[in-house]
């Protein structure tokens, strides 16, 4: 006999994703804030993170 489909699980793994996928472009967004404005200020660049490949739990 088959599994009935569990919707709230489903929709919690869809949001989770969602979510990660938004806490990643913000971050983006806020390093590439933060290196126009170095610039502005005539500074030197920061080197982009090297956290790209690794999850936060």
């Amino acid at each position: 006999m088959a599994r009935r489909p569990n919707y709230g699980q489903q929709r919690a793994e869809i949001n989770r994703g969602k979510q990660t996928k938004q806490a990643e472009k913000q971050r983006e967004r806020e390093e590439a804030v933060a290196r126009r404005k170095q610039e502005r200020e005539g500074g030197a660049v920061p080197a982009p993170s090297t956290d790209e490949g690794k999850a936060e739990a």
